[in-house]
């Protein structure tokens, strides 16, 4: 189930004593990021929830619209564009790629760790509008052989564009110097737990 939350326009969550934090997840494609985010999510912590993307990309086998994104036309994107209905927004693979504006100040005005799967570039935006309420985290493969065995074990892309794929992983890996955090993802279990301890870092201490 996506929440749906309603926004005050004349609130500024950033500037609540208890505000959230917006928590992006990046990675270059088939780094592991989509499944570093469903573990975390799948300790159900109340104060987690997951900001879900829009895209133009046709679903991926198995991908669920309103789940895993938001999928519509270019036409629809461009729509949005003009409303001003995104916080971000980028062209990345030939497809576009935005986070809805609707349910993000509110859910950081109740105190959430907002979760984001953002490519590097939507990463940065983020962080230049919300600046030290945006967790920059960065999922690195332990080598670019590894990232192109797992590009080519999915079995979801075409040479071409696991060649497209593994170049953009290239300037990927060189913006990620600028995030607050990098870590590479030897073991999955071993990635979720840098993350939860990143994420506990910034918890309001309880008072006794």
């Amino acid at each position: 189930m996506v929440a749906v939350a309603r926004k005050n326009p004349n609130a500024d969550p950033t500037t609540c004593a208890h505000a959230g934090y917006l928590v992006v997840i990046s990675a270059p494609s088939g780094g592991g990021k989509t499944s570093a985010i469903r573990a975390i999510l799948a300790s159900r912590q109340a104060d987690y929830v997951y900001s879900v993307s829009m895209t133009t990309r046709p679903p991926r086998p198995g991908e669920r619209h309103a789940q895993d994104y938001f999928f519509g036309s270019w036409q629809e994107f461009q729509q949005k564009i003009r409303d001003n209905g995104f916080v971000e927004w980028a062209e990345v693979h030939h497809h576009l790629y935005g986070t809805p504006r609707a349910a993000i100040d509110e859910w950081l005005a109740a105190g959430k760790f907002v979760f984001m799967d953002l490519d590097v570039q939507g990463g940065l935006n983020v962080k230049q509008r919300y600046g030290e309420r945006a967790i920059l985290i960065f999922i690195k493969p332990p080598s670019m052989e590894s990232l192109q065995a797992r590009l080519k074990g999915r079995n979801t892309d075409s040479p071409a564009d696991i060649d497209v794929r593994l170049q953009a992983a290239d300037r990927e890996l060189a913006m990620a110097e600028q995030y607050d955090h990098i870590i590479v993802n030897n073991d999955l279990a071993e990635t979720v737990k840098q993350v939860a301890a990143i994420i506990n870092s910034h918890r309001t201490p309880q008072k006794s």
